[in-house]
């Protein structure tokens, strides 16, 4: 009876205070500039969208085009200027009772504090819904015309920021609560909200007070569900400040009701305190963590490969950091940085709650150009203390060259910023930074890194001598790029493989090489070398064997027992850059249909480049089942006459035998050999993957020549790297209407639905003021 009693009385509070507020201009003003700017935001994002596909451009994941791209969403600028409306309101919720004297009167009256505090806070609930309508109203309409149209990722989006306007009404009213002046209690909320802001960056040094002002951080908390993730720590956290405000505000009615010693004041607000605190790092801790993805691609999630990966991760894993001070990109490891890095691992410790990070910083030489110009005098000692005092570090925390090495070998890494990741069994696996504008790695290089816990790392040999091209060779021509450069990203050796040059003159092909690799031939191979590469065939080997022009007779002697044969002259086809032997071969049907990265490649309107490459003949391979992946144009001719690669003419001269068609430049062939699968890659080319194409611009050629590595030696390692973290495609790619809506659509949202709502206003203003 009591409870019922006490729910009427909040009931009956919010009633009184939702009439006041709507009898206010304020409130009014606030709801339409909110619908202003929203309408003007969506209803141009809307008609870009619709424009474009009147303009027959093909839409892609229309939801988050208008939603949550960084580029043109508009519910990330909502969440940046929430903090300017809410305080308007909230600043007269208790203010306005002590300004005018109606305080005495609720005090005197049997309605309890907390039903006063309650009651107001359940009107700034229902105002908080009604601009949540306002998004809502925009919501509806692209629920209505976008095709297959995300609703799900849109709801948690929308209760992210809902979640934030209750927050931030929650302060608004505690800081109501303490003065009598509706200004002061305004500046006061920006004042508590800007703390909450930028708290996250202080203590960050300290390792005990990190967590929690981190925690308190109220910055980027509605981020993840504006991208559709609902996190139950986010959830929870804004239930938690929700929590610790409106007791605050009940205690300070109590203090003043009542009469407490300021020891009893201290102790309750004390305890108010820290019960929060304590709640917040239970629902911290990555147990106590669930999440939800609402996107239809579950951009949010680790890809389904990733998670088999962490599946079978049953071990303990600690991810050590190594931070050297003299090395580029150490600040990223320094500790103010560390809970952002964290968020680096934290799709990872979703999967596996276990996984612990640990940071160890030290100072050793590394190649470190800029540095050297900034200290060109110093001992590596001085830098490093140099940059300590820049950084405000303390020097003692950082081990010398002499302790470091004790502790772990990082020679081979060059003392570069590296995590070493490692199981309770001793095994290791290092993740590196790159060279690129990301530098971090992805998720295709975290998971392919873990999964080296869970699979045999293949085994990548390449043959060396005879001309073959060197993985050891840094020039243009050599295969180091691709193969075993620690510091790129695409590197076989940062997507889960293993490699290693092979003599076959003195080393036998055995069993523990995955894919045997030949390449451009320039002396025949000898009696020896050609039977131990035939051996390792038979025995049903993979292998990838790369020609080259000149090289044909070469490189047919090895390809013979295949039924492949190599054109005897090169490729040509005109084209955009005036080097006709530079060809654009592009995916054939078969493998697009047979491999989803090619699919993607293809997609994206990606083909690849193929210097000086010579034709494949396949018409005569009959133990395989063969299928080319790479071909030319129908204008491609092989170039028998012309030897001049760089100033010859290109003609096709029919009478030299030269004839335009489409040629096949990488064919795949396999079969069965005993209970294993063989597989192997021809290509007409060895210049595709050199460390000189990649880091060639070639205007007018849209090419990715790393789509082809990716997915050849993925087939190769019969799909175990490197990882697919493709996921399902969007669908929501089309809008119901024409572009005769254009107009309308802006008329309304950026017109009338705002004249709607000020008319509402005044309306009701008006009326009141009358009665």
């Amino acid at each position: 009876m009591k409870l019922n009693n006490n729910i009427r009385q909040t009931f009956r509070v919010a009633k009184i205070e939702l009439s006041s507020m709507f009898y206010s201009p304020v409130a009014w003003l606030v709801l339409i500039i909110f619908a202003l700017l929203i309408g003007y935001d969506y209803a141009n994002v809307f008609d870009n969208q619709l424009r474009a596909q009147s303009l027959d451009r093909e839409l892609w994941n229309v939801s988050s085009a208008i939603y949550n791209s960084w580029m043109t969403g508009i519910l990330k600028p909502i969440l940046r200027n929430l903090y300017l409306y809410i305080p308007l309101i909230t600043m007269g919720l208790m203010s306005r009772e002590y300004q005018s004297g109606s305080i005495k009167l609720l005090y005197s009256s049997p309605v309890k504090n907390s039903s006063i505090i309650l009651g107001k806070y359940l009107a700034m609930m229902c105002y908080g819904a009604a601009l949540m309508s306002i998004i809502g109203l925009n919501v509806l309409f692209s629920w209505l015309t976008v095709e297959n149209f995300q609703i799900s990722m849109l709801l948690v989006g929308m209760l992210g920021i809902y979640l934030l306007i209750l927050a931030y009404s929650a302060i608004g009213l505690f800081m109501s609560t303490l003065t009598a002046y509706q200004v002061v209690a305004a500046v006061g909320t920006l004042a508590v909200l800007a703390v909450l802001n930028f708290i996250g960056d202080v203590g960050q040094n300290i390792d005990f007070v990190r967590d929690i002002t981190f925690w308190l951080s109220i910055y980027g908390r509605a981020i993840s569900f504006i991208e559709g993730l609902l996190p139950s720590a986010d959830v929870m956290y804004f239930l938690i400040v929700i929590g610790l405000f409106l007791s605050l505000s009940v205690l300070k009615l109590n203090t003043e009701k009542k009469i407490m010693s300021l020891r009893t004041k201290i102790l309750k607000y004390s305890t108010i305190i820290v019960t929060a605190l304590l709640l917040g790092y239970l629902t911290s801790l990555p147990e106590a963590k669930l999440y939800y993805d609402g996107t239809y691609t579950k951009s949010n999630t680790l890809s389904p490969e990733s998670q088999e990966v962490m599946k079978k991760l049953t071990q303990p894993l600690t991810i050590t950091t190594y931070v050297n001070i003299l090395a580029p990109d150490y600040f990223a490891g320094l500790p103010f940085n560390r809970n952002w890095d964290f968020e680096r691992f934290e799709h990872y410790v979703r999967f596996k709650p276990d996984i612990k990070m640990k940071y160890v910083y030290y100072y050793h030489h590394a190649n470190n150009p800029d540095l050297d110009a900034q200290y060109p005098n110093m001992t590596d000692e001085e830098r490093a203390k140099a940059l300590c005092k820049i950084s405000d570090l303390n020097f003692k925390m950082f081990k010398s060259p002499e302790e470091i090495d004790k502790i772990v070998d990082l020679s081979g890494e060059g003392y570069q910023f590296v995590r070493v990741a490692e199981q309770k069994d001793g095994k290791k696996a290092f993740l590196r930074l790159f060279n690129d504008n990301q530098r971090h790695p992805r998720e295709t290089e975290i998971t392919a890194m873990l999964k080296r816990f869970v699979a045999k790392a293949p085994m990548v040999a390449f043959s060396k001598g005879y001309g073959s091209r060197s993985i050891n060779n840094y020039g243009g021509r050599g295969f180091y790029l691709f193969a075993k450069d620690l510091w790129f990203r695409n590197s076989l050796l940062n997507q889960g493989f293993d490699t290693r040059e092979i003599d076959l003159d003195n080393e036998k092909v055995s069993d523990d090489i995955s894919v045997l690799v030949i390449s451009d031939l320039r002396e025949p191979l000898s009696e020896k070398a050609l039977a131990n590469v035939k051996d390792f065939m038979a025995r049903g080997g993979n292998m990838m064997i790369l020609g080259e022009y000149g090289r044909s007779e070469n490189m047919n002697r090895l390809t013979a027992s295949l039924g492949v044969r190599f054109s005897d002259g090169v490729l040509a086809c005109p084209n955009e850059l005036n080097s006709p032997v530079v060809l654009r071969t592009t995916y054939t049907e078969e493998a697009v249909e047979k491999h989803s990265i090619f699919a993607t490649m293809r997609d994206f309107g990606y083909g690849v480049s193929v210097p000086s490459s010579l034709a494949l003949d396949y018409s005569e391979v009959k133990d395989f089942e063969v299928y080319p992946v790479l071909e030319t144009s129908d204008k491609a001719w092989i170039e028998y006459e012309t030897k001049d690669l760089v100033d010859g003419d290109f003609i096709c001269n029919a009478e030299a035998g030269e004839k335009e068609g489409v040629y096949a430049t990488l064919i795949y062939l396999r079969r069965k050999v005993g209970d294993k699968e063989q597989r192997i890659v021809v290509s007409g080319d060895s210049d595709f993957i050199t460390n000189e194409e990649f880091g060639l611009s070639r205007p007018g050629m849209e090419v990715n020549n790393m789509g082809i590595i990716s997915g050849s030696f993925r087939w190769l390692s019969n799909d175990v790297f490197p990882i697919d973290t493709e996921r399902i495609a969007a669908i929501d790619n089309r809008i119901d209407l024409s572009s005769g809506w254009r107009f309308w659509i802006k008329l309304f949202f950026m017109v009338l639905f705002p004249l709607f709502l000020a008319i509402s206003g005044i309306s009701i203003i008006y009326r009141r003021q009358r009665k």
